[in-house]
């Protein structure tokens, strides 16, 4: 965990639920929260990831909790919710994190194929606010916090259905903002950049796509998940209390090489 993160002394005892938190930025976000004092459940599908994150941080002030979950089985996600509030109360913070940038051409699209790429990278957003907003209505007020891309702002090539639904995140935001803010709800995005996950590097990040991703920035250094989940505990905390309805970038200023 970062040491020079900003501590934020109303996140101490939050009830945290983050989506994709076994790896990468997810798992930034774990740690960055569970390092705030706060009560920190994630889900997962990555079983072995998830298990690993559980018992690195099981001597925080509130160990977090790992929960296997399939985010596109809503039937599945629903009884988690439902489950996690009876077991230590209502969400106060959600991080819609989760989603799966896999390429492709639409020559080999199908309509299952689309259905699965909406399914885990924008319907299970909508569902799990679902899940938590009745109980922050309740408390008098929460955050849902949603990850949008950088992607469909530089229009990357091969991406035409992880853009769509990335755009379509934004959107939500912006209509959960107006819909829950009379509940003091407040629904923000934050928009990462090219960050250096594991993931990222093993697959896309290479040497040339990081020459690339240097000439798309103003700042000439490497965006890392760390950099993501400051702006999380910022936007989750007290501190970000007028601040909804809108999109976060951190991106180091990338508005594409033009290549």
């Amino acid at each position: 965990m970062n040491s020079s993160l900003a501590i934020y002394p109303d996140l101490a005892d939050k009830r945290v639920v983050i989506t994709g938190g076994g790896s990468g930025i997810g798992a930034a976000f774990v740690e960055a929260f569970a390092a705030q004092g706060a009560q920190v459940s994630f889900l997962d599908i990555a079983d072995a990831d998830g298990s690993a994150l559980q018992e690195k941080l099981k001597t925080a002030k509130h160990p977090a909790k790992f929960i296997h979950c399939d985010l596109t089985d809503l039937a599945a996600l629903a009884k988690v919710f439902h489950d996690l509030h009876e077991e230590v109360g209502s969400t106060e913070i959600l991080v819609n994190n989760a989603a799966n940038d896999v390429r492709h051409n639409m020559s080999e699209m199908t309509g299952a194929k689309w259905d699965a790429s909406i399914a885990v990278n924008l319907k299970h957003l909508y569902f799990c606010s679902q899940a938590v907003v009745p109980g922050m209505k309740a408390a008098g007020g929460g955050a849902i916090i949603n990850l949008g891309s950088i992607s469909w702002h530089l229009a990357l090539p091969n991406l035409t259905m992880y853009m769509t639904a990335k755009a379509g995140i934004e959107a939500m935001t912006r209509g959960m903002a107006r819909d829950f803010g009379v509940d003091n709800i407040r629904v923000n995005t934050i928009i990462p950049g090219a960050i250096k996950t594991p993931k990222q590097t093993l697959l896309w990040h290479t040497p040339e796509a990081e020459v690339k991703i240097f000439n798309g920035q103003c700042l000439k250094i490497r965006v890392e998940p760390e950099d993501v989940a400051a702006t999380a505990l910022f936007l989750a905390s007290k501190s970000a209390a007028k601040c909804t309805g809108r999109e976060y970038y951190i991106d180091a200023g990338n508005y594409g090489d033009g290549a």
